[in-house]
């Protein structure tokens, strides 16, 4: 039985969105599965990969551009494999508090490479944050780390289970 080769691929700012990704691809790999984690604008091709895993950060709500191009870049090899999305972005616990359909631009996508589903989760701005929106959001006391562990594990957990269960 052959190792299946999961890519999973984010659009990011500052930084946020890369470590929701590195917790999913840790995940995988701890689930058997050969997953590599990477930039969404350095993916060029998907065909090496049996199944994708896509996320962008979530800005003034669109989906980050970087998310976006890669989709649409490899949206006819999309098509052929299984692929999930997921966003990150509110400033808030609603994330972990209930389901959060996919904004517009997503469903898009969604519907273009035929995405299985898609789980939004908690975003973060920190003093670590850069730029000058971060200062002004913290100061106004709208930020914090509202990414959740425990729920990205699970996503990538029922992920592991639909590729080994194929």
């Amino acid at each position: 039985m052959t190792t299946k080769r999961v890519l999973v691929a984010y659009g990011t700012r500052h930084g946020a969105t890369a470590g929701i990704a590195e917790q999913i691809g840790r995940t995988l790999s701890e689930d058997g599965l050969e997953a590599v984690v990477l930039p969404a604008d350095g993916v060029r091709d998907v065909r090496g990969y049996d199944a994708v895993v896509l996320g962008g950060a979530l800005y003034a709500g669109h989906w980050s551009g970087q998310a976006k191009r890669c989709a649409e870049r490899n949206a006819e090899s999309l098509r052929h494999r299984p692929v999930w999305l997921f966003s990150s972005g509110p400033l808030d616990r609603s994330a972990g508090q209930r389901d959060i359909p996919p904004v517009p631009a997503v469903a898009r996508q969604m519907q273009l490479i035929g995405a299985r589903e898609h789980k939004t989760f908690g975003g973060s701005i920190t003093a670590r944050t850069p730029g000058l929106l971060a200062r002004s959001m913290l100061r106004q006391g709208k930020g914090g780390d509202y990414r959740d562990p425990e729920r990205i594990q699970e996503w990538a957990h029922h992920i592991s289970a639909e590729l080994t269960a194929a």
